[in-house]
């Protein structure tokens, strides 16, 4: 637990100190530093209304084994489930690699989450109304983070 604590503090520090516009107002327990809640905030339609809270689980194993990451606010997604879990390819076991850091996995979040895969949906659905209704998906999608998503933090 120490090295994953140690390594944990420093991309915390890394994150604050960044000008990063894509993941913000990280909060943590000082006690249990293997668990993060944050907010991802999209600039590109239909999610750039709000911003998503999303949770970071680091098992003891971090920086051995990928964190799992998990929508807290409801998102209108081929590749976010019901229950928020996301398909993300870099923190899949097999391509998972310890140098990667928590920003880049979010960065990753934000690439797939700004541009969907629907070849690899959670959510059948929703990747075949994204692929063969675009207009139809980009609407409900922008309902969606209306009415779920939380408010963006001054200055994005």
């Amino acid at each position: 637990m120490a090295s994953s604590s140690r390594r944990l503090k420093k991309e915390l520090m890394d994150i604050q100190s960044s000008d990063s516009r894509t993941f913000c107002c990280v909060e943590f327990d000082e006690s249990n530093l293997l668990h993060w809640t944050g907010l991802l905030v999209p600039d590109k339609e239909p999610y750039s209304k709000g911003a998503f809270k999303v949770a970071i689980d680091f098992p003891v194993e971090y920086p051995f084994k990928p964190p799992k990451i998990t929508f807290l606010t409801k998102i209108y997604h081929p590749n976010v489930d019901e229950k928020g879990q996301v398909c993300l390819p870099i923190i899949s076991p097999d391509n998972w690699k310890p140098a990667t850091k928590t920003e880049q996995v979010m960065n990753a979040l934000l690439g797939l989450i700004t541009e969907p895969e629907p070849d690899h949906p959670l959510r059948a659905d929703l990747a075949e109304e994204f692929t063969k209704d675009r207009k139809k998906f980009n609407k409900t999608a922008e309902e969606y983070t209306k009415k779920y998503a939380m408010k963006r933090p001054d200055g994005f």
